[in-house]
């Protein structure tokens, strides 16, 4: 089988990697791929007609998906009649992570445990709303741009001189008249739980933790991603079991009532409070850095399990783990989230440990040298018995790798225990 991957990240590196262990895939190419992948292909992920004339050349049969974009513009659509199978969610149920407005009427309709919130934007008197919602919410709130962001339409506020702040940013960077919603704040620990769907059944795979913020001890500018890792100590057999109930289920159901053509991933993301699980958003692919400790912590076949989700085969489909923890450490480029400097040559990642895992993102290769190209640029991954042996790992991997202005976090993995008591 000929298998493309779209996308340029960290999560599409796993991806092909671990696509490439299958004895199923004959060839594999990136699109358009980074520094470390292989048979790079330099395509537009969203100029549909092109890309299909590429891969009809090249005779792929396969294509998965990485980031959200293609997705939310409709190429499994495009692609329906083609011959060439696309893993993703049709355009409609990509609207559960296109729209955040969409999402959380969802959720509501189909009785998903997730926070309070109103909706803002065009034909509502704002100012009167917007304040009678931040006193009713106690000034402590989230404001969601509606649309896709890239990350940058999220404002978690604990005051109102920050809600001000924040939505002054927001009308600057998507216009006075745009689409937003107040949620009420919601305080605990943050979980991510993905699934393999086939639109009927889902496969969930080990919960995983990541670390948005910057900065040590979560402070900071949110970022992509600074690290993750799986499995999550306090997400026991009792915590999954009340997720399915309170969110999963309801969502499965939900998907099934609107009939959505729905065969790929659907990502769910929670947060774990006193009062119980809390879902704060869906996803409707991989994420990024969960991909980088996920897919190497599940030992099943993922091109088996891709297949199982195209012919309805999930509910026999059984799924197994590799035992232990897997931790993943961002190296970013200095200045990141901002502005920062592209090009500086990487060293050290031939003297890393024969065990650790690299896997590319901001990276691309120029007169034979591997230099940085982006914000994130590696992700380092270990597997250790225990998170503190994994956590050892890759640290110590980390201080061997050199560029100009290199920063990385040093406590990933280290807030397990900050799990508040469940009523």
């Amino acid at each position: 089988m000929k298998i493309a991957v779209l996308g340029s990240g960290g999560r599409e590196h796993a991806l092909a990697w671990k696509l490439a262990q299958s004895p199923h895939t004959d060839k594999l190419y990136v699109i358009p791929g980074n520094g470390g992948t292989e048979n790079n292909l330099p395509l537009s992920l969203t100029d549909f007609p092109a890309l299909k004339k590429e891969l009809d050349q090249l005779r792929v049969d396969l294509v998965v998906v990485g980031p959200e974009n293609p997705l939310t513009e409709g190429i499994v659509d495009f692609f329906r009649d083609s011959g060439i199978r696309v893993f993703g969610p049709d355009q409609q149920a990509a609207r559960l992570e296109g729209s955040k407005l969409y999402a959380k009427q969802f959720m509501r309709k189909y009785g998903v445990s997730t926070a309070d919130f109103r909706e803002f934007g065009p034909g509502h008197d704002s100012l009167t709303e917007l304040k009678k919602t931040i006193s009713d919410f106690g000034e402590e709130v989230v404001i969601k741009y509606d649309g896709l962001a890239a990350g940058k339409g999220v404002f978690v506020c604990n005051n109102m001189p920050e809600v001000e702040e924040n939505l002054a940013d927001m009308f600057r960077n998507f216009g006075r008249d745009c689409r937003f919603l107040l949620e009420k704040k919601l305080k605990g620990s943050e979980l991510s739980i993905l699934g393999f769907t086939d639109g009927h059944d889902i496969r969930l795979l080990l919960p995983s933790q990541d670390h948005k913020q910057l900065l040590d001890g979560d402070a900071g500018p949110n970022t992509g991603g600074m690290g993750a890792f799986c499995p999550v100590p306090f997400c026991d057999e009792k915590m999954i079991t009340e997720i399915r109930k309170k969110i999963i289920e309801p969502t499965m159901q939900g998907i099934r009532t609107e009939k959505f053509n729905y065969t790929g991933v659907l990502y769910f993301g929670l947060m774990i409070t006193a009062e119980g699980p809390f879902l704060l958003e869906y996803n409707v692919r991989l994420g990024d850095p969960e991909t980088e400790v996920v897919l190497p912590a599940l030992q099943s076949d993922l091109v088996e399990l891709i297949e199982a989700c195209f012919h309805n085969e999930l509910s026999g489909f059984p799924l197994e783990f590799v035992p232990g923890y897997f931790l993943d450490v961002v190296l970013t480029a200095g200045g990141y989230p901002g502005p920062y400097e592209k090009g500086l040559e990487i060293y050290g990642l031939n003297d890393l440990d024969e065990d650790i895992m690299v896997f590319h993102a901001g990276t691309k290769k120029a007169n034979g040298h591997l230099v940085t190209n982006g914000g994130r640029i590696l992700n380092i991954v270990a597997r250790g018995n225990s998170l503190e042996d994994a956590i050892r790992k890759v640290y110590s991997n980390c201080e061997r790798i050199v560029f100009k202005n290199a920063y990385y976090r040093r406590d990933i993995g280290k807030r397990v225990n900050r799990i508040p008591t469940i009523q």
